[in-house]
């Protein structure tokens, strides 16, 4: 038998001049982006004559790990990098918890007041009481220069509730359900043994997000905390940036006294390194769940 080729579409002069447009837009973008990330890793493994004098452009010049050094024996940045993983990790924990048990009665067609509900939820993102209103809730409930100020006021985000009730709705069937309450299963139960591990994807998602949330949380810092063993990384890293402070005698010990302004600069690049490494780390191990649990999620139900 004759084998039969299947005949090539052929791209018009308009489909062909589109094509080369497009993709010499998304590269332009695309180097628009990644040069600023690369000129910050670089000027971290510079040295600070370098960095200061603007001779790295591409690579990193006179190639040296004093910045890192510095940060690493600065007490402030360990301290700074231990809260902002407790932040991340327990505050994670509770959002996505409090997240799913919020969505999923709401995503249950027996509950009839979820749509009223639902009203409340959504009333919350477009009226809020504003900035001082906030801190006088946070100070009379005792929040104030506490671990909890930055973890309870956020607990639960609106707009991840519709996406993970929009999750519910398009990937467990009613008839689970059904079967489950034959079977003598409680809704608690359910949740907990069927609905969550279906629910991995959107989890995965939430987490995601709820954790870059606190790991970059820096304004509510600012404003509830007061002692310095509270201080997340950001807050850290703004001492550097904004204020252009750091340790002197850490900066004397490493290249003297006569380079501290260049020190400081290496410093900024250095600690900005540092401060995004845990979510490069932890974002290709959820990769694989994140695209569909958006696009799962995202889909109006």
């Amino acid at each position: 038998m004759k084998a039969v080729k299947s005949a090539s579409i052929q791209e018009s002069k308009g489909d062909r001049i589109f094509n080369v447009l497009n993709y010499t837009v998304l590269i332009l973008f695309t180097l628009s982006v990644l040069y600023p990330l690369v000129y910050v890793l670089s000027a971290s493994f510079s040295s600070s004559n370098a960095v200061i004098s603007g001779r790295v452009w591409l690579w990193p010049v006179e190639f040296n790990l004093q910045g890192y050094e510095a940060v690493f024996k600065n007490k402030q940045v360990w301290v700074g990098f231990g809260n902002s993983i407790y932040y991340a990790v327990v505050g994670t924990f509770f959002n996505v918890m409090v997240t799913l048990m919020a969505a999923y009665p709401l995503s249950r067609k027996d509950f009839f007041i979820r749509n009223v509900i639902m009203a409340v939820f959504v009333f919350t993102m477009m009226f809020g009481g504003g900035l001082i209103p906030n801190y006088l809730l946070i100070k009379s409930l005792g929040l104030l220069d506490t671990r909890w100020a930055l973890i309870v006021p956020g607990l639960m985000s609106v707009m991840s509730v519709i996406i993970a009730r929009t999750y519910f709705q398009t990937t467990i069937p009613d008839e689970i359900l059904e079967a489950a309450h034959l079977d003598g299963c409680s809704d608690y139960k359910f949740l907990i043994k069927i609905v969550a591990p279906l629910s991995v994807p959107i989890i995965a998602v939430l987490s995601l997000f709820y954790a870059v949330g606190h790991w970059n949380t820096y304004f509510a810092a600012l404003l509830y905390l007061k002692s310095p063993d509270l201080f997340p990384l950001q807050i850290i890293l703004r001492d550097v940036l904004v204020k252009n402070t750091f340790d002197e005698e850490i900066i004397t010990d490493v290249v003297g006294a006569a380079q501290r302004e260049g020190m400081r600069e290496l410093l900024k690049y250095s600690l900005i390194v540092v401060s995004t490494i845990p979510v490069l780390v932890i974002y290709p191990f959820i990769q694989r769940h994140f695209v569909k649990g958006m696009m799962i999620g995202s889909l109006k139900g």
